[in-house]
This record gives C-alpha cells, structure tokens and sequence, in this order.
C-alpha cells in the first residue's frame, strides 16, 4: 500500500483524502503518491483544524483558569515595582505564589532558579524583563517535551502502521469515555474512519456509552465477547479484527484508519489494576510491534497536584505519550498541568472544553500560558 511521507498523525491519516474525497480503496490509494502534490494532506489538513479550533476556544480556556490567574496576579505586583538588589527576597516570594497556585514544589524551584541564573548573569534588568522571562521559562517547559510546534498535530503513527492506534487510561470519573467520543468526532468530522474498543469490561454502562458514541460518529465498536474476556484479550481481538478490516479495503464490517482503545477507570494505587494496564499495551504489542503508537492519559484538570500523582503511576506502568485535560471550569488548577509535564516529561495533547462532541481541542502551549499568567505578565 503506497504512504505519503508523514511525521505526524500519520499515513493512514494522510492516504484517506484526495483532493477533499476519501480514498481508501486499495486500488485508488495507488493514486495517492502521483497526485499528492494537488491535494492537501490529511497530517496538514487535520493539525490546521486543530489549531482554528484551538484560537476559537482561547476564551473558554481563558475563563476555565481564573482561579490560577488570580492567584498568579501577585507575581505581577511583585515584580512591577521590582528592584535589582531586592532580586533574592522576591524571587523567594514569587516560589511561594507559585505554590499557591498549584505548582509543584519541584517545578516552582526550577522556575525561580532559572529566573535566578539570568538575574546573576545580568541579562535582565528591570522588573517588566523578569515578568517576560518567567512567562517564557513556563512556556518552554509547556513545550519541552513535543518539541517547538509540536502541539499542532497532537498525533502520531509510524509511517509503515497500516492502522494508527490509540490507548486512552485515566482515574475513575475523568471523562476517558466522552473524551474517547470527542475525539472519534474530531477524526471521522475530516475523513479518517474510526474502530473503537469498548476495554472498559468492569463497567457494563461503560460499553453502552461507547457504543452510543459508535452510533453518534459512525465508528464500528469491538466489545466483550463472552464473560470471561479480559481487557488484554479484547484489545488483542479488537486490533486483529481491525488490521484484518483494513487489509480488506473500505466497505468491509469494521473497516478503520485508526483504532482508539478504552480501558476501565482504576485508581492509580490499585496495583493489580496498574499492572492489567501494562498488559493490554503488551497484549496490543503482539498483534502489531510498536502499538500502541499512543498512549493518552485523561486527568480531570480541577483536581490540582494529585494529577501529578495520577501521571507518575499512570507512567511507571505503560508508555505514556501524552495528556488530555478534562473539565476545565473556573476552578481549573493551571499549575499543577505545569508541574505533570515538567516531571512526568508528556506533552499536554489535547483540552476538554465542554460537552458537546466538538469541544475538544488541541492544546496550545501559548494560549494556555496566556491563560494562567494575569495581563500584566
């Protein structure tokens, strides 16, 4: 089967548009590579909706983090009227406003050592200097581990998968099955076809939710066969039967692109249900080396510094690749998502921004910073 060349959101992605139709056939992806000079790829097409869709929804992220910006305002006055041999003490200061607004102690030290490092250098001067060098420390940390521009195209495949694959884990009650949804909408809305796997065998409503949002997205769902299928054992039938699928070409019963996985909700200090989780990666791992390719994390953005907790379990267990922030309301704790990718070293992919099927959007780092940090910064 013929890839366009792709870094990310990968192949399958990109080969099931040509000139804004689908094409998935076997025979027409032939065409692919001679006309995908005169067709928008479906890697750019989707990371441009992503991005629209992100500056759409500034505001609401905007308004989801008044509580962090409120309590980040004092920064803004401490270093207003900021004097150069005063730099200790305030520094010290903005470390304690820091912890106030959910930053973790470990994150809020690198913060102020690194404002530290380029006051005693003499790089910066007067207070209105420091302010923009700490809103570019946090930025960077925001983005260290996707790389510059990395949140615009917040997926990513191998160029030689025949099908993408996605595993969402989370707590109980993050929103891992709606957020699953959200994501199948935002996937078939520009033209990828979608398998879901109903893994979250422990909660029947939880199946019954995935197979409505099948229904709402036009996705097929692999669900329980029988009583005694374990989670490892439904995601191993679900990616054969879908690589099966896709190898039979469009139209045939469960025909995807991509592959995204639920699995149930297990509190991170369940050590028994910690370790079913490493083996549904491995399980996945034996139908098809490599897979999952994603692995995304769903942490409930009001819950502060216990996402950091969440995140550090969740990663010692699977092969984290990156984070969905979910209920992002007025008291969103915008600190402690600084501190979960500083220390846990997985870029934020995706935000929740309500509930409709189209209220998920990619995460910008520049927006979100602009969001937690007041006007004055």
């Amino acid at each position: 089967m013929a890839m366009a060349p792709s870094s990310r959101l990968g192949p399958v992605a990109q080969v099931s548009l040509h000139n804004g139709f689908r094409v998935c056939s076997l025979r027409r992806r032939r065409h692919v590579k001679t006309y995908a000079a005169k067709s928008e790829g479906m890697i750019t097409k989707l990371a441009r909706v992503f991005s629209e869709k992100a500056k759409s929804d500034y505001e609401r992220v905007f308004g989801a983090m008044d509580k962090t910006r409120e309590r980040l305002s004092v920064a803004d006055e401490l270093f207003t009227y900021w004097q150069l041999d005063e730099y200790e003490e305030a520094l010290e200061e903005l470390e304690d406003v820091l912890l106030t607004a959910d930053f973790g102690p470990k994150t809020a030290a690198r913060v102020c050592d690194s404002l530290r490092v380029e006051i005693k250098a003499g790089k910066v001067s007067d207070g209105s200097e420091v302010k923009a060098l700490l809103k570019e420390n946090i930025r960077q940390i925001l983005t260290a581990p996707a790389g510059e521009g990395g949140s615009d195209n917040p997926l990513s495949f191998p160029d030689d998968a025949e099908v993408g694959t996605v595993l969402v884990v989370g707590v109980n009650g993050a929103g891992k099955t709606t957020t699953i949804g959200k994501l199948a909408h935002r996937l078939t809305s520009q033209g990828v076809a979608v398998a879901l796997a109903a893994g979250d065998t422990y909660r029947a409503a939880a199946t019954e939710q995935l197979v409505e949002w099948g229904k709402r997205t036009d996705s097929p769902v692999v669900v329980k066969r029988g009583e005694k299928e374990k989670p490892p054992a439904l995601l191993y039938r679900a990616l054969e039967e879908t690589l099966a699928a896709h190898k039979n070409g469009e139209g045939t019963d469960g025909y995807a692109d991509v592959l995204v996985c639920d699995t149930s909700g297990r509190l991170h200090t369940n050590y028994d249900l910690m370790e079913e989780l490493g083996k549904c990666q491995s399980s996945m791992q034996k139908v098809m080396p490599g897979s999952p390719h994603e692995t995304l994390l769903v942490l409930d953005g009001t819950t502060g510094l216990n996402m950091l907790n969440q995140a550090k379990e969740f990663a010692s267990y699977v092969n984290l690749t990156g984070l969905i922030l979910t209920k992002l309301d007025g008291t969103s704790r915008g600190g402690a998502v600084v501190s979960v990718v500083d220390e846990v070293g997985v870029p934020v992919r995706f935000v929740g921004v309500g509930e409709k099927l189209e209220d998920l959007q990619s995460f910008d780092a520049d927006s979100f910073v602009d969001a937690i940090l007041p006007a004055g910064i």
